[in-house]
């Protein structure tokens, strides 16, 4: 029995090994989640042509993205700057520089630069092929 249960483990050990990157790459977890800013259930649609577009996003001091909403799940990731982003509800959350989000889904939302430096984010849109990122 105790054969086996070393061997078993033995295997385990070498299963996980193999399925890591080679010795000195690092994994570093920036956002692992299930729901939005907001605490809503991140949901992907289901689109006859899935497309991920990556953009990144400079907003200067004292501008703002504009009130839209995204019909999609959207992540974020903060290079500079802090952003604000509102809802229409009143409440905002801000984020910063190394910070990772997931934006609200199907809400009217403004990203706003409140700061003295440009906002830079890299954006991550898990929308379709053709159609438009965000509405208003």
């Amino acid at each position: 029995m105790r054969k086996l249960f070393l061997f078993l483990i033995a295997t385990l050990i070498c299963v996980s090994v193999d399925a890591q990157y080679n010795e000195g790459v690092r994994l570093e977890p920036i956002l692992k989640t299930d729901t939005t800013s907001i605490g809503q259930r991140i949901v992907y649609p289901s689109f006859a042509s899935d497309e991920v577009s990556v953009l990144k996003v400079t907003i200067p001091p004292g501008a703002s993205t504009g009130w839209h909403k995204h019909v999609f799940p959207v992540f974020g990731y903060m290079i500079k700057g802090t952003l604000t982003v509102e809802t229409k509800n009143g409440k905002s959350n801000e984020f910063t520089v190394g910070q990772a989000f997931s934006e609200v889904i199907d809400t009217l939302h403004n990203g706003v630069n409140n700061g003295k430096e440009d906002v830079v984010l890299i954006a991550f849109f898990m929308g379709e092929k053709g159609k438009p990122l965000s509405v208003h």
